[in-house]
């Protein structure tokens, strides 16, 4: 029976690049591969045929001895050398390469494979004021060093491991699916070639044993809770030859006596006599850079709010600096005594006979409520 045309077998013409051709073969293979159509012998030469034509085309000097003499130029009978013979690529390759998609397969030389180290997280809690000005921070984190006891080698007395008998050291097995070989890693030894069958008591086998190391933290001034400080390379070391991980310090600002932070500005409460109040003058404030006398203008009611500009946080992200926002909370006086408590009476009752209103918050909600009381009653 006479072989049909390769670039007829793919569907692509002879003009067809390299990408093209091997686009075409993955979509064959797929529609015709045997474990989608069990029992189906068409199908299944179809796929065979494919296969031959994928070996020859993405081979160049075999595609140019095709093109030139046709099957004659690369049928073994004749001194050519198709795909699978001497001279010709390894289908387990060509299968790596197209379905290893479909199948999950690996490649070989797993255990060559450099693993980058994992990244370590490190809660650093800071004083509002060292959040503000910026701070060197020094802190204890955990990390692996190599295990004393075996060198390094997970080896009790430091020997050296055995070699894998599944894989025997090469890393990877190969698996037979039906019609196809797979080459994957090995599962006994996890792609490293070797197994420990007297491990290190110190380390387990590992290697590895944990220990702490000292790091300076430079704390930027304006930092917030929430912001992340990443150390390069200082996070859990690499295996096999690979980079170490890095260490993100997390940021946790403490609560303060005095200061409540909302983004770059600053809150805080300040507590005001009743003459003050009434009568003005001015009371003391902590700020972040020393003390300020804050004014209270005359009259000043319970909650207002004073704004200090410029005496806030400024934010490490941007030049902008935020403000100190002072509330006023007017204490009432407690623990009178007989002389204080009759003045006071008397000052109630002078306020009483004047015809000028001294508490104008007061008047005006008197008045709300007995207007809503009197439209209830309708």
């Amino acid at each position: 029976m006479a072989k049909r045309d390769y670039y007829e077998a793919l569907g692509v013409s002879k003009n067809a690049s390299d990408a093209e051709i091997k686009k075409a073969y993955r979509r064959m293979a797929q529609k015709h591969h045997p474990d989608r159509n069990p029992d189906n012998d068409e199908a299944l030469e179809k796929f065979k045929e494919a296969k031959e034509a994928y070996e020859i085309l993405s081979d160049p000097q075999k595609r140019a001895a095709y093109d030139q003499f046709g099957h004659a130029g690369v049928d073994p009978s004749m001194g050519g050398h198709p795909g699978g013979g001497p001279g010709g690529p390894d289908f387990s390759d060509i299968f790596s390469d197209v379905f290893g998609d479909i199948f999950g397969a690996r490649g070989g030389g797993a255990r060559h494979r450099a693993y980058r180290g994992a990244d370590l997280r490190y809660n650093l809690e800071l004083s509002l004021e060292d959040a503000v000005h910026g701070t060197e921070a020094q802190i204890r984190v955990p990390t692996h060093v190599e295990c004393g006891t075996c060198k390094g080698s997970g080896v009790k007395g430091g020997g050296k491991a055995d070699t894998c008998p599944t894989c025997r050291g090469h890393g990877d097995v190969r698996v037979q699916q039906g019609f196809f070989s797979i080459q994957q890693t090995c599962p006994r030894c996890g792609g490293s070639g070797t197994i420990i069958t007297n491990p290190c008591i110190q380390c387990r086998g590992r290697g590895r044993v944990e220990d702490r190391k000292t790091l300076n933290v430079r704390i930027p001034a304006g930092v917030d809770t929430g912001d992340r400080i990443r150390l390069s390379g200082e996070g859990e070391p690499g295996e096999r030859g690979g980079p170490p991980g890095d260490l993100y310090v997390q940021v946790v600002v403490a609560a303060h006596e005095f200061f409540e932070r909302d983004g770059a500005d600053l809150r805080c409460d300040v507590p005001v006599d009743i003459v003050t109040a009434a009568l003005g003058g001015e009371v003391e404030v902590p700020t972040m850079d020393g003390r300020v006398n804050l004014r209270i203008p005359a009259g000043t009611q319970p909650g207002r709010v004073f704004r200090l500009r410029g005496k806030g946080v400024k934010t490490v992200r941007g030049d902008r600096q935020g403000d100190l926002l002072c509330r006023v909370q007017v204490e009432i006086p407690v623990n009178l005594n007989k002389e204080q408590r009759e003045q006071l009476e008397e000052f109630g009752r002078s306020l009483e006979t004047t015809s000028v209103s001294h508490t104008p918050q007061t008047s005006s909600w008197l008045d709300r409520v007995k207007q809503f009381l009197e439209e209830w009653r309708l």
